[in-house]
């Protein structure tokens, strides 16, 4: 996706060979023109799918996955990363790792907004070993759901993520890929 692509080259920041920040329009301060345009891309590339739900981890998901929730008219679930007073009792959990935080974290979605009946399509911001979305991927299989897909901001080919989800034969679709970071540059993937 161009727009995102010239987005990335201009406000985007290289932090190391792995590394890259774009808090400045994603996943801190938010930029929500662009949030409505990737949401409706991701509609383009899975409105052949019977989607019931939109799943996502907090935090930085969240965005995204609720401009694609409006475009399909259909409720996004956000996976919680920390249990409160409101969220203990008759959950779904996995442990995801996060690569940028180099953490682990119990993430978990009440029972009550995920059945056999829906077809879920996770968005997330990037993929880069792909442990978020193998943890939604148990969540959902937990439930009885169908995955319809898994639709990426920014995906970093360079690392493991897509090869594990290929492997497993489900549906990717990242509005940017990177091939690699270099001199603190980021080489896109050309678009298929």
């Amino acid at each position: 996706m161009k727009l995102l692509e010239d987005r990335i080259k201009k406000d985007g920041q290289v932090i190391g060979t792995d590394v890259l920040k774009v808090d400045n329009f994603l996943n801190h301060q938010v930029d929500p023109d662009l949030m409505a345009d990737l949401g409706h891309e991701f509609y383009r590339r899975f409105s052949n799918e019977p989607i019931t739900k939109i799943l996502t981890v907090e935090s930085s998901g969240i965005a995204p996955a609720i401009a694609t929730a409006m475009e399909f008219h259909k409720p996004l679930v956000f996976a919680r990363k920390h249990k409160s007073l409101t969220l203990k009792d008759h959950l779904y959990t996995a442990t995801v790792y996060s690569f940028t935080k180099k953490t682990s974290n119990e993430i978990a979605i009440s029972r009550k907004f995920l059945s056999a009946d829906d077809n879920v399509l996770i968005i997330d911001d990037f993929l880069a070993n792909g442990q978020a979305v193998e943890g939604l991927m148990d969540i959902i299989a937990q439930a009885g759901a169908t995955l319809s897909g898994v639709g990426i901001v920014i995906e970093k080919t360079f690392q493991k993520g897509r090869k594990l989800l290929d492997e497993k034969h489900v549906r990717v679709e990242s509005l940017a890929r990177i091939n690699a970071f270099e001199n603190g540059q980021v080489i896109f993937a050309p678009e298929d």
